[in-house]
């Protein structure tokens, strides 16, 4: 069977820097990654620290660490393909078709913690996984490599309309990116979709448990500012997998190609970076008042309520605008016979569900103090990132919905942060 030569049909917009960016980000963010965690683990944890602490070249390879990612892997692609949970379909293909998604992710997330729960009744040193981060990054960052060639290769045997948008632009470095191919499937195994919440969404969570079995070996019980990390970023990732359904509607699901951009991202960039404020304090312990633990409880409650509930009502007035939680709301009519909604959560600021996870990510960060920026990371680039994603979903939605985008823009004037920004 001969490859399709598809013609570059939307090249005139790229984004991420365009092929300069394309080249450079797949260099530069797995180092950043390893720098990072090599920060994390020295007694000075300064991110101007010269010469940087990376280790030798001998203590990023172990043999087990590739057993263990090639294995974890293999757990979840079992638990995705269980005939547990609802199936749901995707929104609408160019091609007019609708996929199919199995919706499980909460059940796999279950059984991982039975499977956990047991290891450590086992007495496995689950800990042991402090040691093994940084070739567990490396493993990781490996297969996001082999995942984005494998998927480059395969997506010229797709037809023309399961290609991205964005990613089909004839230059190979930019392509290999952003991703050519939108849905790619092995059978009905939908790869973007199984990467953008399993293996690293799940694995963040149990690299935390490491760091919290890691700290109890070292100081005999868990920290109270480790315990605040692993529980808020546990309801993080529990939120996220209870509310599967809703990832379809996502950018990342409906707009993007599967390529470099997301397999790195989910496989090696979320796990291991997402979660340095635990590995932080294995290293620089945090002691903290309990009117200190109560007011980052309180925030962290704050964000999460903004999130869950206007995510909430996004999703349900997209299910069934009639339903009596969200048909009072006021809305916009748009020429696409799309409606804007324009009161309720949608109202307050454009994106009201970046204000709630910046909320969040700050909570996360607080537990380690104020000495260090390293753990503070985390919301500087969530930040970069929310704003970054919040004007790309603008453009796409002025090129939507036109005048009645410019519309709901006067009614909503803040983008996410309401009075700044």
């Amino acid at each position: 069977m001969k490859p399709n030569k598809h013609k570059a049909t939307h090249s005139a917009e790229r984004e991420f820097g365009g092929a300069l960016g394309a080249t450079c980000i797949p260099v530069f963010l797995p180092l950043t990654v390893l720098y990072l965690l090599s920060v994390c683990r020295s007694p000075a944890a300064s991110v101007l620290q010269w010469p940087p602490p990376l280790p030798p070249t001998a203590h990023l390879w172990d043999p087990l660490a590739a057993v263990l990612i090639v294995g974890w892997i293999t757990l979840q692609s079992f638990l995705y393909l269980l005939p547990i949970g609802k199936v749901s379909e995707g929104l609408v293909l160019r091609d007019g078709s609708r996929l199919k998604y199995p919706i499980n992710g909460f059940h796999a997330l279950s059984i991982t913690a039975v499977l956990l729960l047991v290891c450590l009744w086992l007495g496995m040193p689950l800990g042991y996984l402090f040691e093994l981060i940084l070739p567990l990054a490396v493993c990781a960052i490996g297969v996001s490599y082999l995942l984005s060639m494998y998927l480059y290769i395969c997506s010229f045997w797709a037809p023309q309309h399961a290609l991205s948008l964005g990613g089909n632009t004839g230059n190979p470095l930019y392509d290999f990116f952003m991703g050519r191919e939108l849905n790619p499937r092995i059978g009905d195994f939908d790869l973007k979709y199984f990467c953008e919440l399993r293996p690293g969404l799940i694995g963040w969570v149990v690299i935390n448990l490491g760091m919290l079995m890691k700290e109890v070996e070292l100081r005999g019980s868990p920290s109270l500012a480790m315990l605040l990390v692993n529980g808020f970023q546990l309801l993080y990732v529990t939120d996220a997998l209870w509310n599967e359904e809703a990832v379809l509607t996502t950018m990342d699901i409906v707009h993007d190609g599967f390529g470099f951009m997301l397999a790195f991202g989910d496989l090696a960039w979320v796990p291991f970076t997402y979660g340095l404020q635990a590995m932080f304090l294995v290293v620089h312990p945090q002691s903290l008042s309990t009117l200190e633990a109560a007011g980052i409880i309180l925030l962290n409650g704050i964000g999460y309520y903004i999130f869950r509930k206007s995510n909430s009502q996004k999703n349900q007035f997209r299910r069934d605008p009639t339903h009596k939680s969200v048909s009072h709301l006021e809305t916009i009519a748009t020429a696409t016979g799309k409606r804007l909604l324009v009161s309720g959560w949608w109202g307050f600021v454009r994106h009201p569900n970046y204000l709630g996870d910046l909320l969040m990510a700050l909570a996360w960060s607080l537990p380690c103090g104020m000495l260090h920026i390293l753990p503070y990371f985390y919301v500087i680039y969530f930040t970069i990132l929310l704003i970054h994603r919040e004007a790309r979903d603008e453009k796409q939605c002025r090129a939507k919905y036109g005048l009645a985008w410019d519309t709901y823009c006067r009614r909503v004037p803040y983008r996410i942060i309401p009075y700044i920004y």
